[in-house]
């Protein structure tokens, strides 16, 4: 294996933060899609890899080492690549670009992954209608409190965190992805709304948009 391979399902947001950090990095990175719908992330050949059966994992060339969960990742990349930075320079800046990229990996994403809606529509009989109002309640707890940050900042610029992208608009670019299936209404963000625009008209985060993937469907 001369490249990383990427463990990935196109659907995936988590898969969609790596592969943009990838992209960002000039990574070039072998696709290996699983299907999370039909449970092929449960299959044993990838629990070897990734015991908790999540995507993404991302194998490293010549290293017989496998790296889990999106955020870490993303982070290796950037300590071992630092050009171009995803994080700011000065304390003060990663703190605040940590925070507003961990407001969605960590309270958004938790309660609104498959695995938890499934949950909800097995154990709690919710139909779609209840589990799309669950989906964009959690939403709303995060983005208005995001937006209010995002808007009151002098250090927000074209992107969160100044004018170049970086780790917050690459959690945050996905995760609008995910409102737009439970058609989310964006109007009350207007500053997301166009950092996801702005983002969104860059090569790297279209080539790593769901649409672009080997197993989109």
């Amino acid at each position: 294996m001369t490249k990383p391979r990427l463990h990935s399902y196109f659907r995936s947001s988590t898969s969609y933060r790596l592969r943009i950090a990838l992209k960002l990095k000039g990574v070039e990175a072998d696709y290996v899609a699983h299907h999370l719908r039909s449970g092929a992330q449960r299959f044993e050949s990838y629990l070897k890899l990734n015991p908790q059966g999540l995507v993404p994992s991302l194998e490293l060339p010549d290293e017989s080492v496998v790296l889990i969960q999106s955020l870490p990742i993303i982070e290796y990349l950037e300590e071992t690549i630092p050009e171009p930075p995803l994080l700011p320079a000065d304390p003060i800046g990663r703190a605040r670009v940590r925070a507003l990229a961990q407001m969605i990996a960590c309270e958004v994403h938790p309660v609104n992954n498959l695995r938890v809606l499934n949950q909800l529509r097995q154990s709690f009989g919710a139909d779609d209608d209840a589990v799309a109002d669950w989906f964009r309640h959690w939403v709303a707890e995060t983005f208005g409190p995001l937006e209010a940050l995002l808007f009151g900042s002098p250090d927000t610029g074209a992107f969160c965190h100044g004018d170049n992208p970086g780790l917050a608009d690459i959690c945050l670019v996905a995760q609008v992805a995910n409102n737009q299936r439970f058609q989310v209404d964006m109007s009350p963000y207007p500053t997301i709304r166009r950092i996801y625009d702005t983002s969104m008209a860059r090569n790297e985060f279209q080539q790593a948009a769901p649409a672009n993937q080997p197993d989109a469907e």
